[in-house]
């Protein structure tokens, strides 16, 4: 698949949890492309994990540098597949960008299957404490957050090759357009 000039990446945005790395490695190996988790991208360029970066510099610094890294990627010429963190759309900078120069795709998922896949992931500072609650609050706190995107794909009872199918489609309409 070609994309053309304007739209030279896919972005996955989405509640943590709903599958963007898992998906975006296997999407990228799948179209030839390179693959960028955000996150690690951020913890790599820093030399801190996430939980350092917000214990040392609380998440306003966090999400300056997750805006400087992600507009950076998203102005090279290379085709990515991006995988943001689920917090990359409290920003709309972020968003514009996302819009302006990739084909952007929200992975969803249930309260209950994003629980079941983030209990016990330490490396999450958002989810200290009752990690039901913490999701369920932060859930209704983005509730439409991610409504911006081209393209949405439930993931909850999906494995990654229908999802992948489900963008591949949702870009091949959203470039005949």
């Amino acid at each position: 698949m070609v994309m053309n000039d304007r739209e030279t990446s896919i972005v996955l945005i989405g509640f943590m949890g709903t599958g963007k790395s898992t998906v975006g490695q296997q999407l990228a190996q799948h179209l030839q492309y390179e693959f960028v988790d955000l996150d690690e991208e951020i913890v790599r360029q820093q030399g801190k994990t996430i939980p350092e970066l917000f214990a040392q510099h609380g998440e306003a610094y966090f999400r300056q540098q997750e805006n400087r890294i992600l507009t950076d990627l998203l102005q090279r010429k290379t085709r990515l597949i991006i995988a943001t963190g689920g917090g990359a759309v409290l920003d709309n900078h972020n968003c514009e960008a996302m819009l302006r120069y990739g084909f952007v795709v929200a992975l969803t998922a249930q309260l209950d299957t994003i629980v079941t896949r983030v209990q016990g992931d330490t490396n999450r500072p958002l989810l200290q404490g009752d990690v039901t609650e913490r999701v369920h609050t932060l859930m209704k706190a983005r509730l439409g957050r991610y409504d911006f995107a081209h393209c949405t794909v439930e993931t909850d009872s999906l494995s990654v090759e229908p999802i992948i199918e489900a963008i591949l489609s949702g870009y091949a309409k959203h470039s005949l357009q």
